[in-house]
């Protein structure tokens, strides 16, 4: 018997797909079949969506200006972080350089 090769759909398709059962009332068992799926692998993509569909409304309220305030915060974030730990190995750097200095090794 001969296993059959694993199909991968787009995220483009996979919508399509949820889109036409939710939007064009095609029942799961015909799209199952037309695409040659299984019901559960439907399911599977349609709790994923509806998962993620609160992120749609939050972000959708967000205007642009808000959303770009939100990014450039984050980046700003990460930047003293390094920063702070690049003025850290400055500063330890100094020290054993002065310590050095009074050794007299340098």
């Amino acid at each position: 018997m001969k296993k059959q090769e694993r199909r991968h759909f787009t995220p483009e398709q996979k919508s399509k797909i949820l889109g036409e059962h939710h939007l064009d009332k095609v029942p799961v068992s015909d799209l199952c079949e037309k695409y040659k799926l299984q019901p559960s692998v439907f399911y599977g993509w349609q709790r994923a969506l509806f998962e993620r569909a609160p992120q749609v409304f939050v972000e959708s309220r967000a205007t642009p200006a808000e959303t770009v305030k939100r990014e450039l915060g984050g980046k700003v974030e990460h930047l003293e972080a390094k920063l702070v730990k690049k003025d850290a190995v400055i500063a330890e750097l100094s020290e054993a350089l002065v310590d050095l200095k009074e050794l007299g090794e340098l």
